[in-house]
């Protein structure tokens, strides 16, 4: 049966890291060679890829998921390796288990590391005296790095660019549908307001916040989302805690990161981090609501929480603050796991589902992806950016 038309072979629906990651990876591993890859932004990797932590995890902070965690562990030595100039090294990471309200014990903690094969020590007196002592049970030196977003959006630009992927940007794909003789149907709308379809033989919707907001015949993720409204607060940090990375597990505490594309600290609290959330449904746009959103800073109860338990951080400076949607998968609230989510629409043949709650959470990704078979284009793409 010879192949039906198509104007491409692969759209990818947004252009974070993992629509970027999942487009190089088809056009370098898979040999597809006409890819579209369409983001409603401006630029790549502007929203929640780079509205984050900015942390690559090595497990240390999921001692309630065991797969999460040993996960994490698999995946952290890969990231470093594949995208070594977009990590940051270069400062102290520890883990401090408070006293009260804590899921773990220290010696719970120290066990879990062990087991999933994390490296972890105790922290020297001087890093100790940092923590208010009648708070914290013990403070843990650990391997953790933090990523800089916008040297993965350069490493993007360059390798779609090299595997020649077509990127659509101020594009929003506003539907998928089934076309004939087995292909899709993808509906695009331009920022100036012009409407196209293209035709493909697969569509990736990496959207994540807006994985349900695709109209057509697209049937939404089985899996039930979560949204919320988070606050990131960036802070300009006392010299003190410059060159230091810190969490306070495991329950209502917070985490303070370097953050590597602004050369400030994030700090972000469990407690007042999240703002605002609900269930997830078609229709119920995360960014229309994100837009509405007053983003009244929190910022103050932020830093008086996490004063407390480290001092130095009521000298702390707010800068800004970065507000985003992020989504979480509703079986995993209780354990606080992150695994990928990774849906095949069988109603709509060709099209997939995905969605990472880490940026390590590639690599998963990429093992379903190996296992899947794709149809190659024998033509060549030969055309412009």
């Amino acid at each position: 049966m010879p192949s039906p038309n198509v104007d491409q072979d692969a759209v990818i629906v947004g252009g974070g890291f993992y629509g970027a990651a999942i487009a190089i990876y088809l056009a370098k591993r898979r040999g597809i060679k006409r890819i579209v890859l369409a983001e409603r932004e401006a630029a790549l990797l502007t929203r929640a890829s780079y509205n984050n932590q900015a942390r690559v995890h090595n497990g240390y902070h999921y001692p309630r998921s065991f797969t999460t965690a040993h996960r994490s562990r698999v995946n952290l030595p890969k990231f470093v390796s594949d995208w070594p100039e977009a990590v940051a090294r270069d400062f102290t990471k520890l883990y401090a288990i408070a006293r009260r309200n804590s899921k773990v014990t220290a010696k719970q903690f120290e066990r879990f590391c062990r087991e999933i094969g994390a490296r972890i020590q105790p922290a020297e007196p001087a890093l100790r005296a940092l923590f208010e002592p009648r708070l914290v049970e013990n403070v843990f030196r650990v391997e953790e790095y933090a990523f800089d977003a916008t040297k993965l959006a350069r490493w993007a630009e360059r390798e779609l660019h090299e595997h020649h992927v077509l990127v659509r940007l101020d594009t929003h794909v506003t539907g998928i549908s089934r076309g004939p003789n087995g292909t899709l149907s993808v509906a695009m709308q331009s920022r100036a307001g012009d409407n196209e379809r293209t035709s493909c033989r697969y569509a990736f919707n990496c959207t994540y916040s807006g994985l349900n907001q695709l109209k057509g015949d697209f049937p939404g993720t089985q899996t039930a989302l979560k949204q919320e409204i988070t606050e990131i607060a960036l802070m300009k940090v006392p010299r003190s805690l410059e060159n230091l990375g810190i969490t306070v597990m495991d329950g209502p505490f917070f985490s303070m990161m370097p953050f590597p594309a602004r050369g400030l600290h994030t700090l972000s609290h469990v407690r007042y981090t999240p703002h605002l959330h609900w269930n997830d449904q078609s229709g119920s746009d995360p960014y229309d609501k994100l837009g509405r959103y007053p983003r009244t800073t929190r910022v103050d109860r932020m830093v008086r929480d996490a004063g407390r338990y480290v001092p130095a951080l009521l000298d702390a400076e707010h800068l800004d603050s970065l507000f985003e949607v992020k989504t979480v998968l509703v079986k995993n609230e209780g354990d606080d796991g992150r695994p990928i989510l990774f849906e095949k629409h069988p109603g709509l043949p060709g099209c997939y589902s995905i969605l990472g709650g880490k940026i390590d959470n590639i690599y998963d990704i990429f093992e379903k992806l190996d296992a899947e078979q794709f149809e190659v284009s024998t033509s060549s793409p030969g055309r412009e950016q």
